[in-house]
Parts: C-alpha cells; structure tokens; sequence
C-alpha cells in the first residue's frame, strides 16, 4: 500500500481513526476526513514519523459542496485516488413508536447517505487506479437488535449498497467490500446519548453477548479493512465480512 492514496471518512475516532493510523505506518497517503477539528489534529500528530502521511481535512459528509470539495481536494494534491473508506457513523437509541423523524433522517444521512454520495464521487478516480473502496457496517446489519431501530436499518442499507455496487463497478475494476463489526471500544455509543456507567454496563454485559467473551479492538477491525483494501483481496468483491466475536451467530438471550 506504500504511495497509494486514502480517504477515510469518520478519521477523528473509533474505527476510522485507527483505520487512518494502519495505513499511514504501512506508506499510505491518507486523508482523514471528519468534524472535530482538535481530534483530527491529535491524529495529524500521532501520524508524524509513519512510512506514509496523514492530511486532515474538516468536512461535514452530509454537505454536497464538502464532499466534492473532498474528493477535488484529494486529486488535485496527490493526482490519484486508489482507496474509499467509509467508517463515519452515528447511532442512537429508538424504537418504531419513538424513533423522530428527525432522528431517522439524521441516521441514515450520516450511515448511508453519505456513503452512497461519497461512493459516487469517487468512482471516476477509482476506476483509473482500479482501486477499492471499504464500508464499515455492523453486526446490526445483519441481525435484529430492539431499541436500535434507525441504526439497524441504515446498517442493512449499506450491506445492500455493497453488494449493489460491487455488482455495478466490477466492470470498471472497482472493489466494493464491508465489514461488519460487533461492540467496540469507541466514543459512538455515549455520543449517541449513553452515559459513562451505563457504557461500562453495557460493555460488561457484551462479554456474555459475544462468544468469545471479550469485545473488539478498533485495531482489529483497522486489520481487516486494510487487508479488503490490499492487493491481497483482490478477488473479493461484494462480501460482508462479520468482525464480531461471534456475536452474529447467536440467539437472543
């Protein structure tokens, strides 16, 4: 992956942060993408002395003018683009009698809009370096979790937006994968609403959801977008991949 360059969406935390940090230490040149400013320049900092680079750059990917902006931006400065990471996401608790519409609108701006847009703008420029592009979904895409509505529903849609477009662009030499991670370490719960305490709770209580008795490390699903994204990978195509602890393959409890 050394020279190749990367737009990782969602970079100023979480999965996206650690997405952006794999790649710069193994040569890439990536731009990390996101709305908080101070972290993004956190991350600029633990990104000096890595193989590759990290150039920031604050955009909300709700925006039409941002994204074009991004993706113009991105060409422009390093004349390719080889790889789409599309980690930014929100979650927030609601049911289908108390989900807002509001609250329903601003998810699935955030969790499938914006990868669908993002996808688009990006394809003229994947399709010159046949490069790849690589969701972060969930395991609430694949499987039915209460209180999670909206969240669960816009995880579905970018499964399905994968498969879709990895079906579309495989005549251009485009790669489109995802991967769907169980509970991790991040900041998206409790900015989603959840309270310290009731983060620790929940954390405890997902060593017994999850076979194999532990959650997941951000580096660990950082790992499996890097390998969808490397040469490596290079005839896979449409999957889902579950990074989930097992967590997919049980039964309400």
């Amino acid at each position: 992956m050394t020279g190749k360059v990367v737009i990782v969406t969602g970079a100023s935390s979480g999965i996206g942060r650690a997405t952006a940090l794999l790649f710069a230490k193994n040569g890439s040149n990536v731009i990390a993408v996101g709305r908080n400013a101070k972290e993004l320049g956190i991350l600029r900092d633990d990104a000096q002395g890595k193989k590759g680079s990290v150039k920031v750059h604050l955009a909300d990917i709700r925006e039409h003018s941002q994204v074009e902006r991004l993706v113009n931006d991105t060409v422009q400065n390093f004349g390719q683009l080889d790889v789409l990471v599309n980690s930014a996401g929100i979650i927030m608790n609601g049911t289908i009698e108390n989900t807002t519409l509001d609250d329903w609108d601003k998810m699935f701006d955030i969790n499938l809009r914006s990868v669908f847009f993002m996808t688009q703008k990006c394809i003229p420029h994947l399709e010159k370096t046949k490069g790849n592009i690589v969701n972060v979904s969930s395991v609430a895409g694949t499987r039915s979790f209460p209180n999670v509505l909206a969240y669960s529903v816009s995880k579905a849609g970018v499964d399905q937006l994968t498969r879709c477009a990895a079906l579309e662009l495989a005549p251009k030499g485009i790669r489109v994968n995802a991967v769907n991670p169980g509970v991790v370490v991040t900041n998206l719960h409790k900015r989603g609403g959840m309270a310290d305490e009731e983060y620790q709770k929940f954390l405890k209580n997902s060593k017994n959801t999850h076979p194999l008795g532990r959650v997941g490390e951000t580096k660990e699903v950082a790992e499996l977008i890097y390998f969808l994204a490397s040469d490596k990978a290079s005839w896979i195509t449409g999957a889902t991949y579950a990074i989930d602890g097992g967590r997919a393959q049980t039964c309400a409890r």
